[in-house]
């Protein structure tokens, strides 16, 4: 029975997986044509307000549900699993509600303080989807776990489908019926919350169908004497995963109060700071679908890691751990290398200039740091190391927080890049700091850094002799066609450069490679 629910929890996994990477996959790839059609200016506006929805999609979408599910999972009987979601819910409906307010009754001073009086009914749309985070939190929360997937999965990337549907129709609208970058923006804002609303229903279906449990807990609410210590869980283990994976949702929000402003207060123009800023802004899917590939290649560790620490079989954690890390590592820090090289190319392809090469080179280095810092907070979270994870979290985006205005103002959008890097790597140290000195020792063992340096250095070398190349032959790139085939080129030669490299140079044991998604394939192929 034991191997039977085993297997069934890890291909529930594996379905969340993917739903997950394809619904990240789509947040960040319709940003480009959302681009090109409403431009840079049309750009900052949706970015300056999207930090707000993708806090609230973060709490419905993993924090919460992966703490609900948990709590759960905990009980043995059906009835107490009714009882303690009656006790959370109220919680948690209190609190979207006082999202709700502060976003939707403070929109204009936010706005204000953001420096643009206009994005107030953008504030006041995206308010709306902090009502639907109790509803589809533990609708999600209440199917994982009972180790169903499927709901949640068919829910996240039917909400995506919706909402990139509006954003881009809203879009189309622009250049065809004259609307000002304003009006596309609240237009599109509503698309997060029609997703979210079609979401719901799609969980309400499953939940009448399938009958998991119950839902009584929408209506019917207990408020004990003993709800207080849940709570306590709530906010610290399920807030702690909801920080994390908003961790540069959060950094995004406080370029949008700091960067515009900054800007201006240097003695940029009004507009002109908000194309800027709008440059400034396309960094963002660019991190967003190198972390995917990042994160997805290396989230297969997460189980082993939870199972070796409940049996307290610390040999094989501290194993599991340290590959975690080398592999995480290795592939974060390849493709952060190879953006950098190939960004010129990849920048004009995808957004038909190539203004901000410079701001976004620094900006896409932010995928190597947060990659790593997700998997030591994988790690500590797997060992119930809550504080830590709380603190370290707090020192990022203080130093994010006090940075992004001083160097914005001194250096431009190149100083509100710095700030980010200088935040998440204060939250990197610290996390190191704070972990055992073994599972630190995977920077030295077998000559790991070295190897890795040396690797990404040839990569480089290579792609750097492919610039010259390209430019020796056909000049400047002049047409999006020629930098699309030139960016796939560059993909091609850097990755299978890095891969021989590494095989070469014996980075991973046969062990390692074989935890990789197709990293046997790879291994008959160097044979």
């Amino acid at each position: 029975m034991a191997h039977k629910e085993m297997r069934t929890m890890m291909q529930g996994a594996a379905v969340l997986t993917v739903a997950s990477f394809i619904a990240k996959v789509l947040s960040a790839v319709y940003r480009v044509p959302f681009q090109n059609l409403v431009g840079d200016e049309g750009f900052y506006v949706y970015q300056q307000v999207y930090p707000i929805y993708g806090i609230a999609m973060t709490l419905a979408l993993s924090g919460l549900p992966q703490f609900i599910s948990k709590v759960v999972a905990e009980q043995q009987e059906i009835s107490a699993q009714k009882k303690v979601l009656q006790q959370l819910f109220p919680f948690v409906f209190v609190i979207a509600g006082l999202c709700w307010a502060f976003f939707f009754l403070g929109s204009h001073e936010i706005a204000f303080m953001m420096g643009d009086v206009r994005l107030a009914s953008l504030i006041q749309v995206v308010s709306f989807t902090f009502l639907l985070v109790p509803i589809l939190s533990f609708y999600r929360g209440n199917f994982q776990g009972h180790l169903m997937m499927v709901p949640s999965a068919v829910s996240q990337v039917m909400e995506q489908l919706i909402r990139v549907g509006v954003i881009l129709l809203a879009a189309y609208s622009f250049s065809r019926a004259g609307w000002s970058v304003y009006q596309t923006g609240t237009i599109a804002m509503g698309g997060a919350l029609l997703g979210g609303v079609v979401a719901a229903c799609i969980l309400w279906y499953y939940d009448q169908k399938i009958r998991v449990g119950s839902s009584a807990y929408l209506t019917e609410w207990k408020v004990e004497k003993g709800s207080g210590g849940l709570f306590g869980r709530l906010v610290v283990e399920g807030g702690i995963v909801s920080l994390y994976s908003a961790f540069l949702i959060f950094f995004q929000l406080i370029d949008s109060f700091f960067v515009k402003n900054s800007l201006v207060a240097s003695g940029i123009s009004d507009s002109a700071a908000k194309i800027d800023k709008g440059i400034y802004d396309r960094g963002q899917p660019l991190v967003q679908l190198g972390l995917v590939v990042a994160l997805a290649l290396s989230s297969s560790f997460l189980p082993a890691l939870t199972k070796y620490f409940i049996s307290q079989e610390q040999g094989r954690f501290l194993q599991a751990a340290k590959i975690f890390l080398r592999l995480t590592t290795t592939i974060a820090s390849a493709a952060s290398v190879g953006l950098v090289l190939l960004l010129p190319y990849m920048n004009f392809t995808l957004f038909k200039d190539y203004k901000g090469n410079g701001v976004l080179g620094i900006y896409v280095c932010s995928i190597a740091f947060m990659a790593v810092i997700q998997a030591y907070q994988s790690i500590l979270q797997s060992r119930n190391r809550f504080a830590t994870s709380v603190f370290a979290a707090g020192i990022g985006l203080v130093i994010k927080l006090f940075l992004t205005s001083f160097l914005t103002y001194r250096l431009g959008t190149i100083g509100a890049s710095v700030s980010t890097i200088a935040g998440l790597i204060a939250t990197l140290i610290f996390l190191m700091l704070s972990s055992k000195k073994e599972i630190n020792r995977f920077v030295v063992e077998n000559h790991f850094l070295k190897k890795l340096t040396i690797s990404l250095g040839l990569m480089g070398i290579v792609l750097l002799c492919y610039q010259g190349v390209i430019g020796l032959l056909f000049g400047a790139v002049s047409h999006r066609g020629q930098a699309l085939i030139v960016t796939l080129l560059g993909v091609l030669i850097g990755g299978t450069t890095f891969i021989f490299i590494i095989i070469k140079i014996k980075l991973f044991t046969i062990r390692e490679w074989l935890t990789l998604p197709f990293g046997a394939k790879i291994l008959r192929m160097k044979r």
